[in-house]
């Protein structure tokens, strides 16, 4: 590792100490925790109810003697997850080419640094290159790693040529999708309502930033890697963030080796189709689930 080039890590974090200390926990567990430059953001409590748990969050922090470098960026105000991400990123890719990106519930595996970091040395100069993605659904059968149009945002890391290219203009993302007719394959075939989503983001009534940095790059025609089994568990599943309800749907197969990074940069149909069907059956069981909690059902997860 000390041969190639070393990316700074961010993390974004809110009222959830427990799953903060998991995600550092794991990050430690990487041999090369100890060269990197690690930058957490902390946004501040939206309410009084939050404000304890930001203020466990901000001490565990302070005590936090760790990796490399370690920089503390505490909010002064809330900002809410979009603009945390938005800013920070931007912020730290002013002074440096790449950057590999974390939320507060993300707990990796051993190799998840020299997964993400090879991946961005890899495919640095590949221009058609956006991301490097770190969780994958579990579905079987899908090459080591590959590559599919988008962005996604559960373990991520990119370079400041292709955050250059993202728009937060939700409004000018959807006429553009209505207008080339993409929004079907943008939904994954229709399986999953990521125009909807958009819609909502343009209407307010959401504030996502994940759905605005996949059509940004979805419409450029830019791809992300995924590695057939994962290198992380989305430990927020478990109800406990602020956008997030407890499902077991996206618990997924563990990678127990680094992946082989592929030289076939093109967009995978075979994996677009499986992960179409994936999102099929988790919206179906959803609803299922939904619909049961109507009548006091709980259904096996």
């Amino acid at each position: 590792m000390n041969s190639i080039k070393i990316y700074p890590l961010a993390i974004f974090s809110f009222n959830r100490p427990f799953h903060l200390k998991k995600t550092v926990e794991a990050l430690l567990q990487n041999p090369e925790a100890g060269n990197l430059e690690v930058h957490v953001f902390s946004d501040a409590a939206s309410n009084q109810k939050d404000a304890e748990a930001v203020q466990e969050v901000r001490d565990y922090l302070k005590k936090l003697r760790a990796f490399g470098k370690l920089s503390l960026h505490f909010a002064e105000k809330n900002k809410g997850l979009a603009q945390s991400i938005l800013e920070g990123v931007t912020s730290i890719l002013q002074d440096n080419d790449g950057i590999i990106v974390l939320e507060d519930d993300m707990e990796v595996q051993p190799f998840f640094l020299r997964y993400m970091t090879d991946g961005l040395n890899k495919y640095r100069d590949q221009v058609e290159v956006c991301s490097i993605h770190a969780y994958t659904y579990p579905i079987d059968r899908l090459p080591e790693t590959f590559f599919i149009k988008g962005a996604d945002c559960w373990g991520w890391a990119t370079w400041k040529r292709a955050w250059e290219l993202f728009t937060p203009d939700a409004v000018k993302l959807l006429e553009e999708l209505k207008r080339r007719k993409l929004t079907r394959e943008f939904d994954f075939n229709g399986n999953y309502p990521y125009t909807r989503m958009l819609e909502r983001r343009v209407k307010g009534e959401n504030q996502s930033w994940a759905v605005l940095w996949y059509a940004s790059m979805f419409l450029q025609d830019k791809l992300t890697l995924y590695p057939n089994k994962s290198l992380l568990r989305n430990t927020g599943n478990d109800g406990s963030g602020t956008h997030s309800h407890a499902t077991s749907v996206f618990d997924p197969v563990l990678a127990d080796h680094i992946p082989v990074l592929t030289d076939e940069i093109r967009h995978s149909e075979k994996a677009y189709l499986a992960f179409a069907h994936f999102l099929g059956s988790a919206r179906r069981h959803a609803i299922r689930n939904k619909i049961a909690g109507w009548f006091g059902i709980t259904l096996k997860t």
